[in-house]
């Protein structure tokens, strides 16, 4: 039968195609990132359709967020336990049969129940993708192993919003659950025929398995409240709430706590020890740092297309898909590059590109038209391309086989937090910077002010010609005059956050000068000092 396709399904030595096991991998990984960001733009009419608010609404996302990072460090864990295609199957399973129940479920409550197992289903597949991948290819070949499993996890939350907003519009918000289901069946049948565990990867016996239930708890309780804080934070004024104050304090303690008793565990369930690791620990603050502007422009960018430029969901999302194409195009070249480009000077040239994306961003006015707003998407995703790649070669190209479970199960938590951490931030001061910018633009609306006087005189003029009187006329103009010192508010509010994001972006660069140098070449690791 192999002889028979074009394309081989072994290679000469017996083993499964690489280049299989790569397309397997990715279709689960797509599936449960796209999840992430699909459901947002329907949170308003999943709240019409159950009879809920839309503030109640949001725990659709909380509660996804908060299973799906406490799964992630656990991955490898729940690995060596069960055997990882067994539990990366099951995983698989349970992504899939929670989403059908999520597209039937009748009530909330029960969406939010629903969305808890698909968030727990979900958590794994990252990790577990990305420590197949890095096995399944030789040492020369992870840079391109890399730009596969990029593909799904940079394209596929750029997609979400725009395919969301569509799925809502013109079916109903339940088929943005329903259409996980063909992908996830299709990706069980591959998983079974394509996927097997490696021969090093040694099974926990479970007759002398002893349970960390110190270590579980006390991750489980501070990831979970920390999404809860990072969520909610924002709307409940941050430390001005006693309920946000209460979460940070659980979340500080029981974070140190399991950092503390992993470290001096003999068995833990998250090795924190591979933090040991140079390279790894760089690459590690280099993803959180990265998760926070990408998923922060993501979130930032449709926001200003629908309040200020009067988009729908659909076209607010079409402004970002070029953006996700121009990865996608990129990412295979990147993977080629690294072989002959040492991956740190990729980096940094991705990070030069992103901070000068983000400050030609900082110049948007309220005039700034589709086609700009999207180059300006596409220059700062031709950025991103050169940076998901290689920080993941050198975070792994250290790390032992046996290792690589725990090691992806961290660096994708590091992604997943500095997301939430990104997007709480930029929102808080979005709505800070928006007040501030409003006092200080109302304070020069006078009737001392030249401006403001022409400004309003002329509306009167105009609207005189359509108002019974001109006393309304003058009052509608000086309303008018106000809705434009709001939008230009916002603006500069938006503006504020893309100049914040180029100098964190820019942190990126000098922890490339502190990383292990990787020599571009197929042979074993080089280590330069």
């Amino acid at each position: 039968m192999d002889q028979v396709l074009s394309f081989p399904i072994r290679e000469e030595d017996g083993r499964i195609n690489p280049w299989l096991v790569a397309g397997t991998v990715m279709l689960a990984t797509f599936m449960e990132v796209l999840d992430t960001s699909v459901a947002n733009v329907a949170l308003p009419h999943i709240a019409g359709s159950l009879s809920a608010g839309v503030d109640e609404s949001t725990w659709v996302l909380t509660s996804y967020l908060v299973s799906n990072a406490i799964v992630l460090p656990l991955s490898g864990w729940f690995s060596s336990l069960f055997g990882r295609k067994r539990f990366y199957m099951f995983c698989v399973a349970l992504f899939t049969v929670s989403s059908l129940m999520c597209g039937f479920a009748p009530s909330l409550p029960l969406l939010v129940t629903f969305r808890v197992l698909q968030g727990a289903g979900g958590g794994a597949l990252q990790p577990v993708s990305q420590a197949i991948l890095v096995e399944s290819f030789p040492r020369a070949k992870q840079g391109q192993a890399m730009a596969i499993f990029g593909m799904g996890v940079v394209f596929a939350p750029v997609i979400g919003p725009t395919l969301g907003g569509w799925i809502t519009d013109n079916f109903s918000w339940r088929w943005i659950f329903f259409i996980n289901i063909p992908i996830g069946i299709v990706s069980l049948l591959m998983t079974q025929v394509i996927l097997f565990d490696p021969h090093y990867l040694k099974r926990k016996d479970l007759r002398t398995l002893r349970i960390d239930y110190v270590g579980v708890g006390l991750l489980s309780v501070g990831l979970g409240f920390l999404q809860i804080m990072l969520d909610k934070g924002q709307r409940d004024d941050w430390f001005g709430s006693h309920f946000i104050v209460a979460c940070a304090v659980i979340t500080t303690v029981t974070l140190i706590g399991a950092v503390f008793w992993e470290w001096h565990s003999k068995d833990p369930i998250v090795d924190f020890r591979l933090m040991r690791n140079r390279n790894f620990a760089l690459a590690t603050l280099t993803m959180f740092t990265l998760g926070a502007v990408l998923y922060s422009t993501t979130v930032l960018l449709p926001e200003m297309a629908q309040l200020l430029l009067g988009y729908d969901a659909t076209t607010s999302g079409w402004m970002l898909s070029p953006g996700g194409v121009a990865v996608m195009v990129l990412l295979p070249f990147v993977g080629w590059m690294l072989g002959k480009i040492e991956p740190r000077w990729l980096v940094t040239f991705g990070t030069l590109i992103i901070a000068a994306s983000l400050i030609n961003m900082s110049h948007f006015a309220l005039d700034l038209d589709f086609r700009t707003a999207m180059l300006a998407r596409v220059y700062q995703s031709c950025g991103m391309a050169f940076l998901f790649v290689p920080i993941n070669v050198m975070a792994f190209y250290f790390i032992s086989k046996e290792r690589t479970n725990n090691a992806t199960g961290i660096i994708n938590l590091a992604r997943n937090i500095g997301g939430s951490v990104g997007i709480s931030a930029v929102q808080t001061l979005l709505a800070r910077q928006q007040q501030i910018h409003q006092n200080y633009l109302v304070a020069h609306a006078t009737p001392y002010s030249y401006a403001y006087r022409s400004a309003v005189s002329g509306m009167t003029q105009m609207l005189a010609a359509h108002s019974s009187s001109t006393v309304d006329a003058s009052a509608q103009a000086r309303g008018l005059v106000y809705g434009v010192i709001q939008r230009q508010s916002m603006m500069l509010a938006f503006v504020d956050n893309f100049r914040l994001l180029a100098g964190v972006v820019l942190v990126i660069v000098p922890l490339m000068f502190l990383m292990k140098k990787i020599r571009p070449t197929k042979g074993a690791p080089t280590i330069a000092h």
